[in-house]
């Protein structure tokens, strides 16, 4: 899938979309997602870039702001209903051994880490989820 996709999400259930803008994508796999949220019956809510959350740069030490992809409501196979934030990203760009050699994936990893740890500790303080979404998850594809 062409890692470079952009472009603005068309809703096709309006009524489940809690964001105050137009849902944007900024890779096919976050196009995908979307397509999911926004089809799958179990999907409640969800909105697009809604959450920002204060985070300290591991190599500036500056303190700046993360916002993840995704905050989804749904229902889980027994009906129970689950709220989460959902980050979408490559899985090269998930840890340090599908990093690679490359100096610049590895920086990348170290800045998502540092990003997913204050992503944690807000999902925690609000008793909510926070995880990952890589293309293995999202496709199906390799280990679960």
């Amino acid at each position: 899938m062409n890692k470079f996709q952009r472009g603005r999400y068309t809703l096709k259930n309006p009524e489940k979309y809690v964001g105050l803008k137009t849902p944007t994508y900024r890779s096919g796999w976050e196009h995908a997602f979307m397509r999911l949220c926004d089809e799958h019956p179990n999907v409640y809510k969800w909105a697009s870039e809604s959450i920002r959350i204060p985070y300290r740069h591991p190599l500036t030490g500056k303190y700046t702001i993360y916002v993840p992809d995704f905050f989804i409501v749904y229902n889980d196979k027994n009906g129970k209903k689950h709220a989460e934030l959902v980050e979408v990203k490559p899985k090269s760009q998930t840890n340090m051994m599908d990093a690679g050699k490359s100096q610049g994936k590895k920086r990348q990893v170290v800045i998502n880490m540092a990003k997913w740890e204050a992503a944690n500790a807000y999902a925690k303080q609000n008793k909510i989820r926070f995880r990952v979404v890589s293309e293995d998850q999202l496709f199906h594809n390799g280990k679960r």
